[in-house]
């Protein structure tokens, strides 16, 4: 019997799931406004609504569509697991 091994996807950007996951934590975490928006979508969300989904729907009413980076705030290849996580982590340090 032949020796296998199982090779598995553990490509990361900067230990973020990918590029575009990357850049909206750096944004969200660097620059003040953005960090206070998303701590309090934290604490002002619907009981049934996430984090990252209020953050989104916050960013285009306010006409801020992408990161300076260009990265929409909703491109479909970011992950709102990790984001949401990090969200809360935010929320946390500020109480």
């Amino acid at each position: 019997m032949k020796n296998q091994t199982t090779q598995t996807n553990t490509q990361t950007y900067n230990g973020w799931a990918n590029y575009e996951t990357w850049n909206v934590s750096l944004w969200m975490q660097n620059n003040q406004f953005l960090y206070n928006t998303a701590v309090a979508c934290v604490e002002y969300r619907n009981d049934d609504e996430l984090p990252y989904t209020k953050f989104i729907r916050n960013m285009h009413n306010g006409d801020k569509l992408c990161t300076n980076d260009g990265v929409a705030w909703d491109d479909e290849l970011i992950n709102h697991d990790e984001i949401n996580a990090m969200m809360f982590d935010m929320h946390q340090g500020e109480n």
